[in-house]
């Protein structure tokens, strides 16, 4: 358990399926992190949690609770952990609504950050963003994310292409 001022970042279980279900299947929480816009089955959640989130050795995904309230509000994730080339890539979604834009996205991300660069020794963490999502942008931008490149036009929501834009940060960029 990873904790700061306001969040703590708690190791996901099974018995976080339901929870995870329903910020997976809120489109105003998906639509600016999830390409697909999916709706889910229930079981489609737990064969994903079991398959993709608990049952990989290259993701490591952390509940992100509220200290004060002890509430679940989000998700946080490290995927595609490549230890020999020490990369992975985060995600992070705040699930509870009545959180956003807060800070609490920041500090939680941040201490997946500092899991990531000063336990796990990883040299590079990379994300992508939808570029209609410029709160998002900025708050990267803030921590030391550097913008890395841009798929163009790869993203069709609300009747428009938009960019997805490729972020990266390297160790030596976050504990400066």
């Amino acid at each position: 358990m990873f904790v700061s001022e306001r969040v703590k970042l708690r190791k996901m279980t099974n018995e976080d399926v339901e929870l995870y279900h329903s910020w997976r299947n809120d489109v105003d929480v998906m639509i600016s992190t999830n390409p697909s816009l999916d709706l889910y089955s229930i079981q489609d959640t737990k064969e994903f949690v079991e398959r993709v989130i608990l049952g990989s050795n290259s993701s490591k995904s952390y509940i992100i609770h509220d200290n004060d309230s002890e509430k679940a509000i989000g998700i946080t994730s490290l995927i595609n952990i490549d230890q020999k080339n020490r990369n992975a890539e985060c995600i992070i979604d705040i699930g509870k609504k009545d959180y956003w834009g807060r800070g609490y996205g920041k500090e939680a991300l941040k201490l997946l950050l500092d899991y990531a660069f000063l336990e796990m020794n990883l040299h590079r963490v990379s994300l992508r963003v939808f570029s209609f999502n410029e709160r998002a942008i900025s708050l990267y931008s803030r921590i030391g994310f550097k913008n890395e490149g841009v798929s163009r036009q790869s993203l069709f929501r609300n009747g428009s292409w938009h960019d997805i834009v490729h972020m990266g940060i390297l160790q030596h960029e976050y504990t400066l």
